[in-house]
């Protein structure tokens, strides 16, 4: 989890550097991308013999996290009238980390309970399975992001002087 967060550090620091170059759109997709990248490392890594491969999505955390809900955050304050921006960011918030984790969760136990099975009187569960169905999920979203998302006009960081 450290490597995670020490990920997550270090792609905050860059996505000033980032934005600049890629725009909205394309920060988004890298971060949708990678989410995907993250599931398939699950869904392909062990603690056996293919453990580096969970470390790896673990670092992955920082580009999903920071390039698609902190450049989803720095968005709306684009494109949102400054007297709406808190409400703005608040629904996010109630979209992303409330309703968003409900349905996740649910989602997630049925996935989980669908691909348990019981062996030697324990239950065992089929993980490629499991990791793989986020991954598509993750997949589809992004694409239908690509085709239907429309990049806005390049983000100019404000100066002191700008209002």
């Amino acid at each position: 989890m450290t490597l995670g967060q020490m990920s997550e550090v270090l792609f905050l620091v860059l996505i000033p550097f980032f934005f600049a170059r890629l725009g909205v759109k394309k920060m988004l997709l890298v971060g949708m991308f990678a989410w995907v990248a993250r599931y398939v490392l699950f869904a392909l890594g062990n603690n056996g013999t293919l453990v580096s491969l969970l470390y790896a999505g673990i670092i992955l955390h920082g580009v999903c996290f920071d390039f698609f809900f902190v450049t989803g955050q720095i968005y709306v304050d684009q494109v949102v009238q400054r007297t709406q921006r808190a409400s703005a960011q608040g629904f996010i918030h109630v979209v992303t980390y409330g309703v968003g984790q409900l349905i996740g969760s649910w989602a997630a136990g049925a996935v989980v309970d669908h691909y348990a099975y019981a062996q030697d009187a324990a239950t065992r569960h089929q993980w490629e399975a499991i990791w793989t169905v986020p991954a598509v999920m993750a997949a589809v979203v992004a694409v239908l992001f690509m085709l239907f998302f429309k990049d806005p006009p390049r983000y100019v960081v404000p100066t002191a002087h700008s209002s």
